[in-house]
């Protein structure tokens, strides 16, 4: 009986390693694994420009986008929210396609809770 336990234990094992070592890599994995970090789509202010990151590809922005949210982001980096309120964006400062503020560094910033 304890030999039937430690072969089924074992068989299960070997089964489980053999699965998850034909799952192939998501994307996402991929670049992580690599060492490399896909951007996500944002709208960044950069060097006194505002910048559109979509699909890996970054260009300069021409024209007014809406966030999912109703935030709308304008080429000379005005933003209004959806309560109406309108800012800059500042240098560094990137809102992702939620509506959400961030600094480049990550860091949330007051401005995603529609505060200033």
């Amino acid at each position: 009986m304890k030999k039937l336990l430690i072969f089924s234990a074992s068989l299960l094992l070997i089964t489980a390693s053999a699965t998850s070592a034909q799952t192939p890599m998501t994307d996402t994995a991929m670049h992580h694994h690599n060492g490399m970090h896909k951007m996500k789509d944002c709208v960044v202010m950069k060097g006194g420009k505002v910048w559109v990151m979509k699909g890996g590809q970054k260009s300069e922005m021409t024209k007014t986008m809406t966030m999912t949210d109703g935030t709308m982001v304008m080429a000379d980096g005005t933003v209004k929210n959806k309560d109406g309120k309108t800012w800059m964006l500042k240098d560094g400062e990137m809102i992702d396609m939620n509506g959400k503020v961030m600094m480049k560094d990550k860091m949330k910033k007051a401005k995603s809770d529609g505060m200033k």
